[in-house]
């Protein structure tokens, strides 16, 4: 092993090949473990924002809130550290607790309750109300206090003193004595803080950018294939990263000079225990006696501890040094985030803006000349601004900067910073977590819509073509309806045929004063045909009687093409299929396209479970004989409910007849025709709704809205129709 120490630590005893091989192997057997606890649960990759900004807006995500995501997140998240990685009953209650649970995250983090639940308000929660408020901020602040009260009594031995309030301290700023001309801020700096936006604005909107095109790759040539192909990046990225760590530490940092406050340990701001900690994480590293390595210090120091030492050590860094570890880390993050592996982006982005604003305090002191700058401040404010561009945030960040440094005084600075940053950032793309949320395909509702959607009607934008059941429908048809369909809801109807307003016009069925394209309702029209074809998959074998009756059943025989039966405007449906016709029944193609009655909404799951438990009864009896099944035994399931596809057939008579009346909602949240998209939008999202139906003054139900249709991208996409239709 001789031969590979070329290089030696300055006292001769250690061998710097063996010190990297070392650092490898720690780094990339816990990146390995963390990427193999991703595999287990997916869901625990990367920092979870995106996933919980999605279930807190309303979008079911499997999985999000199961114990197993939580004891590999939990575990995930140790391991990337340790690697070297920078980085109920009801859907109701679900959601609250998941928004207590990011506040309280956020607040034992930093040290600020207020500012965590200001955050769960920003960026999290769609659905909040006053009660929500308190039961938010009481968790934070248990949760902040109950971490400072063990972090203390461990580490100082003093149980009950709460002298450490978070995870994440920034420590006190405050000028030297000695130094009369030194200021935290004044309006002067204002203006400088403004540029700090604007370019934190765009580096942010470049991070985004890169990350953005990395994840597309990712999932272009990653994710389809093999997951052990994931976990090899991982250690790929794991490698990359402590080589060039090491690399640029060896090569590119300088070994400068201890000052004389470090050699003894006396700083310029004083919280207890932490100017010992910034002295102590001074890093040598190859450098002789009485001197330190500045990029070392950076790199090999844990994030919290290198943002220790920009904000409160004076003049321990050059101006080549901090924009080396800037564009390095930049890039590294930038790489970092978005792998296999539980890692969020927040402290390494404070950590590289805070390198950014005190390379702009460097070259204000020593090229400009303004020797009143606070070199502390301006790291600060980089690193508001840095991140203020990657994520846009504003009033959480804000509050949440301002506790963690516990002076008010940085209110101002810090807001006026965020704004200029977001509005920069936000004019190239939008924020990480955002991009993210997109590239899933998921349907994240924004807080409003824009004032020109208001020339939409919720005619304009539902969807008119319905799958719907009937209040007693038979079971061929229900197992028909769930194995066709991914809808989670479906109106209950009635045919209402003396209320009849429909006729066709042209290549358009005038509706109750709703017009629609002959197109749009072929649909409709052949929902009897699809669902009978349907039945095919359906095997006869497996159709046995469970009611102590056998029925014997037979498959509809094949029919000509749908619309060549509505050009001869004959449509006959299959016999028997639905209890409410007779076998003989004819209808013509006007006749089939009577309004429908609406009566109330049944969740799929609820349908579902109808089946399992066999709710039914036979058609010589009355619906009063079916069971009757208590909430407790209808919600026994949640929130696993059987899939329609695993279900055993085999006891099920696709004869007997299941009344949904007892289990729908009758009276569930609904919308008129005319109604504009900005009631439509606010109704859906202020009441966490995911199916709104449209329904006309008479009671009939014309279409459905659900989370699709008010999406930003389909809103656009309807507002361009409308303009070419005037």
């Amino acid at each position: 092993m001789t031969g590979l120490c070329i290089f030696y630590l300055k006292d001769g005893k250690g061998c710097l090949a063996l010190s990297l091989l070392e650092l490898l192997g720690f780094n990339l057997t816990f990146v390995f473990l963390a990427s193999l606890l991703v595999l287990i649960q997916p869901v625990a990759a990367g920092s979870g924002i995106p996933e919980i900004k999605c279930y807190l807006n309303g979008v079911k995500v499997p999985g999000v809130v199961r114990l197993r995501t939580v004891v590999c997140k939990a575990m995930g998240v140790l391991f990337s550290v340790a690697g070297g990685k920078k980085g109920y009953d009801f859907d109701g209650d679900k959601r609250d607790f998941v928004s207590a649970g990011a506040a309280a995250g956020v607040a034992a983090a930093f040290g600020a309750p207020i500012g965590g639940t200001l955050f769960s308000l920003e960026e999290g929660s769609s659905f909040w109300n006053q009660g929500l408020t308190w039961k938010v901020l009481f968790c934070s602040m248990a949760a902040t206090f109950t971490l400072n009260f063990f972090r203390s009594g461990i580490q100082f031995g003093s149980w009950g003193s709460f002298q450490l309030p978070g995870l994440l301290n920034f420590g006190e700023f405050k000028c030297s004595e000695s130094d009369k001309k030194c200021h935290l801020w004044t309006a002067v700096d204002l203006g400088f803080f403004i540029l700090m936006g604007i370019v934190g604005g765009l580096l942010g909107a470049t991070f985004n950018c890169l990350n953005k095109r990395l994840a597309k790759y990712r999932m272009r040539n990653v994710h389809p294939k093999p997951k052990l192909v994931r976990v090899l990046e991982s250690l790929l990225v794991s490698l990359t990263t402590t080589v060039v760590v090491f690399v640029a530490s060896m090569v590119l940092g300088e070994c400068r000079q201890m000052s004389s406050t470090s050699r003894t340990g006396n700083d310029t701001w004083s919280m207890q225990g932490t100017s010992e900690d910034v002295n102590s994480s001074i890093k040598t590293f190859f450098c002789p006696n009485e001197t330190y390595n500045d990029m070392a210090t950076l790199f090999f120091n844990p994030q919290e501890s290198a943002i220790l030492q920009l904000f409160h050590q004076d003049g321990t860094f050059s101006p080549v040094t901090l924009s080396l570890f800037f564009l390095l880390y930049f890039l590294l993050s930038c790489w970092t985030y978005g792998i296999s592996v539980p890692s969020g982006l927040f402290v390494p982005s404070l950590l590289c803006g805070a390198a950014f604003g005190r390379l702009v305090a460097n070259l204000l002191k020593s090229y400009i000349g303004l020797d009143h700058i606070y070199s502390g401040t301006f790291a600060l404010i980089g690193a508001a601004a840095f991140l203020g561009g990657v994520v846009r945030m504003t009033i959480s960040l804000t509050v949440i900067l301002i506790e963690s440094t516990n002076e008010i005084t940085y209110g101002l600075p810090i807001m006026i910073t965020l704004m200029v940053a977001k509005w920069t950032g936000d004019f190239f793309n939008k924020g990480i977590y955002d991009i993210h949320v997109n590239l899933r395909g998921v349907p994240l509702l924004e807080w409003e819509t824009e004032v020109e959607m208001d020339k939409l009607r919720a005619s304009d934008i539902m969807e008119p073509n319905l799958t719907y059941v009937y209040p007693h429908t038979r079971i061929q048809s229900l197992v028909s309806i769930l194995r066709t369909t991914v809808h989670h809801a479906f109106p209950v109807v009635t045919e209402n045929r003396g209320n009849e307003r429909e006729f066709m016009k042209g290549n358009q069925l005038i509706s109750n004063n709703i017009k629609f394209k002959k197109s749009s309702i072929l649909t409709r029209a052949g929902e009897q045909r699809k669902r009978s074809q349907s039945m095919k998959s359906y095997p006869s074998s497996e159709l046995r009687n469970m009611c102590d009756e056998h029925i014997t059943t037979e498959e509809p025989p094949e029919k000509e093409d749908l619309l060549q039966q509505m050009l001869e405007r004959r449509y006959t449906p299959y016999p028997n299929l639905y209890p409410d016709q007779s076998p003989s029944e004819e209808w013509t193609m006007e006749e089939r396209f009577r309004p429908l009655t609406f009566h109330g909404l049944i969740l799929r799951s609820q349908l579902v479970t109808l089946l399992v438990r066999g709710v039914c009864y036979s058609e010589s009896q009355s619906s009063a004989s079916q069971p009757r099944l208590s909430h407790a035994e209808m919600s026994e399931d949640y929130p696993r409910y059987p899939d329609i596809h695993d279900l055993d057939l085999t006891l099920l008579n696709p004869r007997m007849i299941v009344d949904v009346t007892p289990y729908m909602n009758p009276s569930p949240f609904a919308v008129s025709p005319n109604t504009h998209v900005s009631q439509v939008f606010n109704l859906f999202r202020t009441m966490g709704l995911r199916h709104l139906p449209v329904v006309n003054a008479v009671g009939e139900i014309v279409g459905i809205i659900t989370r699709h249709n008010l999406t930003h991208e389909f809103l656009q996409a309807r507002l361009r129709q409308h303009y070419q239709t005037i």
